[in-house]
């Protein structure tokens, strides 16, 4: 190892390649660093800005080997952001840069551009002070929610507001109905995704169309079947190939939608991070946030949500009849959601099911240390957020090494089932940018 050592620009240009630099957010990338003297320690450091102004990075530590390399997948990282041999740590313990608002989630706005992140490589193993340094290199990622060809279409009618994403090609494709958690806005990384891997997806805003504006109410079984309808009698999609794929308020959702709608029938649907206790209403779960805050003065306002749906109740009117559900059903469960009780809900959902003689439709993908926001691979970590004023913090739980495996394994087992139900099991081929 050369300790002290340092390069100058009599010496070899060092090469940074990330390959592929364009690719979906879902992919794999292999980061390179070469041209260093052996044994030479340097830091890999990823640096994203989001939409919202705000910054994100990481960083591992590394020693080149004795051909003056660096392959992150096959290298150990020493420190940092993350360590061990971790091919995909710099996107996965991506964290707001220190000194700034720690209790932030990322999410990707407008899909329609890439993330971008900026790979450098800094002699020595550095951790602060990245802005105020030269790199040896630097390479600058694209990630993309949406792969070429897949289009993006905005959609109004009934009074929706919604998006769809058709995949690329001449179709028929079969169809997604994807319902994100209660986040008061229209989301679309998850839908175009989902295209991207040949799915037509809407993803719809379920929380501020005009009627939940005008009286503070959630909207009726209607405007999720005429979502449906939509999917439904779109050329392009197969209409009785469709599913519903939900996350966190958007499982609660999916759940009642496929067991009482006499309109959506989904072949399949899928359930991330929530819950069959009856859903809450908009007004509802404000309430509960500030009256949770209250309660936990001793834990500085954390607000951890999964309490007040425990113990699991008995009273069946408090539990959507998940009995009646007739398609293939699958659970994506965190087993440390301080969110959602998600663990619990899916233990009394399973009972329910086999009870009602349709426990052979059910499916758990059952994590431990994992935290409620189980989104697509290499997405960060989200532990704790701040919710309506800066002194009130939702706990969502996980660590964030089983957190992000978590994600990885969630995600490959999400696009098989959804292929097997809704292709008949025919896998597509992995899309490239």
């Amino acid at each position: 190892m050369l300790l002290g050592f340092r390069m100058d620009e009599k010496q070899c240009c060092v090469k940074l390649s990330v390959h592929p630099s364009r690719g979906l957010v879902d992919e794999k990338f292999l980061v390179l660093v070469q041209k260093v003297p052996p044994g030479l320690q340097v830091t890999l450091h990823a640096l994203h800005r989001c939409e919202d102004g705000h910054s994100w990075d990481a960083f591992g530590h590394y020693t080149a080997d004795a051909t003056g390399t660096v392959n992150v997948a096959e290298d150990p990282s020493l420190g940092g952001t993350y360590s061990g041999v971790e091919q995909m740590g710099l996107l996965w313990s991506l964290r707001p840069v220190p000194g700034t608002n720690a209790k932030l989630r990322m999410r990707k706005m407008n899909v329609q551009t890439p993330m971008e992140v900026t790979v450098s490589v800094y002699q020595g193993h550095q951790t602060e002070g990245f802005v105020d340094q030269v790199p040896l290199a630097t390479v600058v990622v694209e990630r993309w929610y949406m792969a070429p060809g897949v289009c993006r279409i905005p959609i109004t009618e009934g009074g929706l507001i919604a998006t769809l994403f058709l995949p690329s090609g001449p179709g028929p494709f079969p169809g997604i109905l994807d319902l994100l958690g209660g986040s008061g806005r229209l989301m679309e990384y998850r839908a175009a995704l989902l295209a991207s891997h040949g799915f037509a997806s809407l993803a719809i805003d379920y929380m501020t169309p005009k009627i939940t504006l005008e009286t503070g109410k959630m909207v009726d079984n209607q405007y999720f079947e005429t979502a449906y309808t939509v999917l439904q009698q779109h050329p392009q999609i197969l209409s009785s190939r469709i599913a519903i794929v939900g996350l966190s308020f958007g499982t609660g959702l999916t759940l009642k939608l496929a067991a009482y709608s006499e309109v959506i029938k989904p072949r399949c649907a899928v359930c991330v991070s929530g819950t069959h206790i009856q859903p809450m209403s908009v007004n509802t779960l404000t309430c509960l946030v500030l009256v949770r805050s209250e309660l936990n003065d001793h834990l500085q306002h954390y607000f951890i949500r999964n309490n007040l749906v425990l113990p699991i109740p008995t009273d069946p009117t408090l539990k959507i009849d998940v009995g009646r559900i007739q398609c293939p059903l699958l659970l994506v469960v965190g087993e440390d959601d301080q969110n959602c009780a998600a663990q619990e809900s899916a233990v009394d959902m399973k009972e329910m099911m086999e009870r009602a003689g349709n426990g052979h439709l059910l499916t758990v993908l059952s994590y431990p240390n994992t935290g409620h926001l189980i989104e697509p691979p290499y997405t960060s970590h989200t532990r704790q957020i701040s919710v309506l004023v800066s002194a009130v913090v939702a706990l969502w739980g996980g660590e964030t090494v089983a957190h992000s495996r978590a994600q990885e394994d969630a995600w490959k087992k999400i696009l098989v089932f959804l292929r097997e139900n809704l292709f008949g099991g025919s896998t597509d081929s992995h899309l490239n940018l």
